[in-house]
């Protein structure tokens, strides 16, 4: 009597506590959404900024600012038109004197020059005061000669200014298309699954909630200096959240919906839901966090930064999946559900799937049709499903390692046509080589000058190298400029500077001149930092590659408390990858033609798709293990795999979705990204979770738990055989 008594106590409890809980997250996180738009005031989307403190183009920066060398962005402006540009070229040069008495010019512009090859072409070039920000002064520039327009002629501007505005506006709208498209994506396929007008708002909420605290959080880190923001890392960050907190959503309410069946009390359902899936989720979010938070070790800032960001955005979505989502479901009870709302206990023939319940492995096997029907599938033949899915994802695996992440040059990272890239195909129509915009910066020892710069020249690469020299009357031969035993020479290449070309060739550089005895040569400047990128790159994922497989093995480890299913997981998940990096190589270079791929690409596809697509094989896994401890370890891993392959599988695609909506996105770095994690997360999700993980758990039986046993507690008896089993 008295327990029936404390029932409307507990209850008022409950209500109060989750109605405190929800309002924190609404009143506390919703308004920090603010932050969101305010994101890019933080952003340094510099590539130079990005390099490693001990990089040789960065060196050559700090020593050549010793060299009175007026630091500056060059931007190119290119004149068009289908007759000969001499005849404007006074007007050109009328233009060129307005643009240098704008605050952001560093000094009069140089030129006009007409074509040496095409006279329909003129250029002259103005030099950016990096004090102002390269897009807002790239976007006056343009709306200067919109206003002042020489007639018959196109203006444009291209350079490494014009490419860093490009850049920058590819990012634009960012923190409002993207969302919508992601969202929007993830909210259909939630009513498709739910199939509920209430509950999929109550998921998409969370998520909206977590990106607010999450963009609050990143948004203090960046402004105070903790972390280095930029607009890939923005991307990712909104994804992820998005992405990772729907996830664990649609584990936990699927438990919830389990609960409801068997539980009269909904505050108990919830609890227990929660109880359930903590670990699983814990585990999840700890791999995904642990394993980003690896990519501290590596020595591309870029790299380093976006670590620490996007585990800020995930922890996040896992505070408001754990906290916020089981507070709302608890107040709203089984109207959420609404109109398909799960029945009350002995009401109807509502049946449990926890792995207490009644049911026999038949029933449950019946009652779950499609995926039923795949455990019978592989508790029947269990060797030749895991032989035969392990046998297709070699076979895509093949073609991994002609992955080309040799990089690409900027003209080539736009999905879309932009001004910088077409100016810069003019520019090279007009004049054949345009180095000298971006000329390689080359210090070295002064008594070995002659030899420098002879070397230098004698590459087919290189047009001219000339030392910067000391100050003096205009056309007098002045001596060069000599700082600590040192000089600068100022290296025009022959191809054009944004390009993948003068990567190559910058790399030739170094080589020659690291020939010249006693030099003790760097080479530095716009394209070195661009092979510096690269270079530093390719080291990174030799470091950081290691490290995530260790840090996510010791996080299964205590999990599944084994040592056998950690390395299976791991092995299918890392093959898995290999696979999905086989079929990008087949559509990036054979299907679309793609010119090659940023060198982090691989890195970060291979954080996100083993942080993140082991998550299914570990919901898999977990709750085969919490079932094998009552009905036995091979009952356990088709129970796992019927009840949780509807869930597992809306969790794949919500994910796999929210991560191909950074495809709107048009820079090719981010197109190949979301290609490869979406892929591959679905195929973590519809086969190596679906086949190999469970075929391959019962092909090695409940030796797969050792050195630990997940032996039958009290409940069900499924038969000596089982019994056995677990004993063996």
């Amino acid at each position: 009597m008295r327990k029936d008594k404390d029932r409307p106590r507990r209850s008022r409890w409950w209500v109060g506590a989750a109605l405190v809980v929800a309002l924190v997250w609404l009143f506390g996180a919703g308004p920090l959404g603010m932050f969101l738009g305010k994101l890019g005031e933080v952003q340094t989307n510099d590539p130079g900024a990005f390099l490693p403190v001990g990089a040789e183009s960065t060196e050559v920066a700090e020593i050549a600012e010793g060299f009175d060398r007026e630091e500056s962005v060059p931007a190119i402006v290119v004149y068009s038109g289908s007759g000969d540009t001499g005849e404007s070229l006074d007007a050109i040069a009328e233009v060129g004197e307005r643009v240098a008495e704008q605050p952001w010019a560093s000094g009069p512009v140089v030129g006009p020059f007409p074509g040496t090859e095409d006279p329909s072409v003129a250029q002259f070039v103005v030099s950016i005061d990096p004090a102002y920000d390269t897009g807002d002064t790239v976007a006056e520039l343009r709306e200067l000669l919109a206003d002042e327009p020489v007639p018959g002629l196109q203006a444009q501007v291209t350079g490494p200014a014009g490419y860093a505005a490009d850049l920058t506006a590819a990012f634009g709208g960012i923190d409002s298309t993207l969302l919508i498209v992601a969202i929007s994506a993830v909210l259909v396929i939630l009513v498709a699954v739910y199939r509920s007008p209430l509950l999929p708002v109550l998921v998409i909420l969370a998520s909206l909630l977590a990106l607010g605290l999450s963009g609050a959080l990143v948004y203090l880190a960046a402004d105070t200096g903790l972390v280095s923001l930029n607009g890939q890392s923005q991307g990712i960050l909104f994804i992820l959240v998005v992405g990772a907190c729907t996830d664990y959503a649609l584990l936990l309410v699927a438990r919830y919906r389990e609960e409801l069946a068997t539980r009269d009390s909904v505050p108990e359902a919830v609890l227990a839901a929660v109880r359930g899936v903590t670990g699983p989720v814990l585990a999840s979010g700890g791999t995904v966090i642990l394993g980003l938070l690896c990519l501290l070790a590596a020595d591309l800032a870029s790299t380093r930064s976006l670590g620490p960001v996007v585990a800020i955005g995930v922890a996040a979505a896992l505070l408001s999946a754990m906290t916020f989502l089981p507070a709302v479901l608890a107040l709203g009870g089984r109207a959420v559900f609404w109109p398909t709302a799960p029945r009350r206990p002995g009401a109807g023939p509502a049946a449990a799937d926890g792995p207490a319940g009644g049911e026999s492995l038949d029933e449950v096997i019946g009652r779950h049709r499609l995926w039923g029907r795949i455990a019978g599938a592989v508790s029947r033949r269990p060797r030749a499903y895991w032989v035969a899915t392990t046998a297709v994802l070699v076979a895509a695996a093949v073609f991994a390692p002609q992955f080309d992440a040799g990089g690409t040059g900027q003209s080539e990272v736009f999905r879309t046509e932009v001004e910088a890239v077409e100016a810069q195909e003019v520019l090279t129509r007009g004049f054949g080589s345009v180095g000298g915009a971006a000329p390689a910066l080359v210090v070295a020892d002064a008594d070995r000058l002659d030899e420098v710069v002879a070397a230098a020249e004698g590459l087919p690469e290189v047009e001219e190298a000339v030392a910067v020299s000391e100050p003096g009357p205009p056309g007098a031969d002045a001596p060069p400029l000599v700082e600590d035993g040192r000089v600068l020479v100022e290296v025009t290449l022959a191809v054009p500077p944004e390009s993948s070309d003068a990567v190559s060739a910058v790399g030739d550089l170094r080589e020659e001149l690291d020939g010249v005895e006693g030099a003790d040569t760097l080479v530095g400047g716009v394209t070195a930092t661009d092979l510096d990128t690269l270079e530093t790159a390719q080291r990174d994922f030799t470091v950081v590659v290691p490290l995530v497989l260790v840090v996510v093995f010791l996080v299964l480890i205590p999990l599944l408390r084994s040592l056998v299913a950690p390395l299976l997981l791991m092995a299918a998940n890392v093959l898995s990858f290999a696979a999905a990096l086989g079929v990008g190589t087949l559509v990036f270079e054979h299907l679309l033609g793609l010119p090659g791929a940023d060198p982090v690409v691989p890195l970060f596809a291979f954080v996100f798709l083993v942080a993140l697509g082991i998550d299914y094989s570990i919901f898999l896994m977990s709750r085969a293990r919490e079932e094998a401890l009552v009905h036995g370890h091979r009952e356990g891993v088709l129970r796992a795999l019927a009840v949780t392959g509807g869930v597992i599988t809306s969790a794949g695609v919500v994910l796999a979705v929210t991560f191909a909506a950074l495809a709107v996105i048009p820079l090719l770095f981010l197109f190949q990204l979301a290609f490869l994690v979406a892929f591959g997360v679905l195929v973590d999700a519809l086969l190596v979770r679906t086949l190999l993980v469970p075929a391959l758990s019962l092909d090695v039986g409940s030796r797969v738990w050792w050195p630990g046993r997940a032996r039958r507690s009290a409940g069900p008896a499924d038969g000596a055989p089982a019994a056995a089993e677990q004993r063996g």
